[in-house]
């Protein structure tokens, strides 16, 4: 007989240590709140941070289940759940931060606010690909700078995992797409729909020039930081143009952008998650987004190695640079 108060989980002890495959107690809901059996856990660069211990920001200390993404089907409901029921397929960003189990196990309690019904169109592992890179590019075009017809929209970094989707994102809203990559990115990137830019090759004012007739872009999306948030200060289009970022920490000269008349956004993700405020919107966004993932307006890249508890190990060693794709690993 199956023993329904355990569960299987991948512990990580102490940062940096490897995954433990252990048996933990399984949670039971409360009020507000469902249990998942997780199919599949997408695993994102944030996951690889907060597991060696370099992600203060998502308050995640250790031993602990990690894991943001995920994808499965509702076991049981709270005693004040009416929305959802046993059986449905989800998907959603809700686990792993802040002190939240993760999703690299079997089963994970969730705010029934994160949650959103799965794309019909999408396997569970697509599926566990999405949420956070989508929530992120999401929160920046659409929320904040209003995404739509007649934006010239320049993504830094179109093949990324965030950039990837905010590619598809601004093309479904009617925008015109451009997007900076390595060179071995320019078929990725043009497939996306957008027109590839070669950061390598040519300068900030090289490209603005070519692609807005030295205006600017309208929409700026910085999903790679660093040096390149410095220069989407400089692609942004005068007095109009709004640059955005999900990787704004560090210390920039606004300079360039303030001698434009420009706007800046942050974008923070884990925000609802971590103060529960807007816990809401996410449940939203994903439940829009999956309308246009069904009328075919949005895909995940997912690289094409497939991994299980057993061998998540292998998955999280191909963060730093060897992935073809999103990862996912499927319970």
């Amino acid at each position: 007989m199956t023993d329904t108060t355990q569960m299987r989980a991948l512990m990580v002890d102490v940062a940096n240590g490897p995954l433990r495959l252990a048996t933990i107690p399984r949670p039971t809901p409360g009020d507000g709140e469902v249990l998942v059996r997780i199919k599949a856990s997408g695993l994102n660069p944030l996951d690889g941070k907060i597991r060696a211990g370099e992600a203060a920001h998502a308050r995640q200390s250790f031993p602990a289940v990690i894991g943001l993404d995920l994808a499965g089907i509702i076991e049981t409901v709270g005693p004040d759940i009416n929305e959802w029921k046993a059986g449905d397929e989800v998907y959603a960003l809700a686990t792993g931060v802040g002190g939240i189990q993760g999703s690299l196990a079997e089963f994970a309690v969730v705010d029934a606010r994160l949650l959103a019904r799965k794309p019909v169109t999408l396997s569970m592992r697509e599926a566990a690909a999405l949420p956070l890179v989508l929530i992120t590019a999401w929160e920046g075009l659409v929320d904040r700078a209003h995404v739509g017809p007649g934006h010239k929209v320049l993504i830094q970094g179109g093949a990324g995992g965030v950039g990837h989707v905010a590619v598809q994102l601004a093309n479904a809203f009617g925008a015109e797409v451009f997007a900076t990559g390595s060179a071995r990115h320019r078929a990725l990137i043009e497939g996306l729909g957008a027109t590839f830019i070669d950061y390598q090759q040519h300068t900030v004012e090289e490209y603005v020039a070519l692609h807005t007739a030295g205006e600017g872009f309208d929409i700026v999306y910085d999903t790679v930081g660093g040096p390149t948030l410095d220069a989407s200060f400089r692609a942004a289009r005068t007095y109009h143009g709004h640059v955005l970022s999900c990787l704004g920490w560090g210390s920039h000269s606004l300079a360039p952008l303030s001698f434009r008349g420009a706007t800046y956004s942050g974008v923070f993700t884990l925000l609802p998650m971590l103060t529960g405020k807007g816990r809401e919107h996410h449940g939203q966004i994903l439940a829009e987004a999956a309308r246009l993932i069904d009328a075919g307006k949005l895909k995940p890249i997912l690289d094409g190695r497939q991994f299980d508890l057993h061998t998540a190990n292998a998955a999280y060693e191909l963060l730093a640079g060897g992935a073809q794709g999103r990862l996912v690993i499927e319970i």
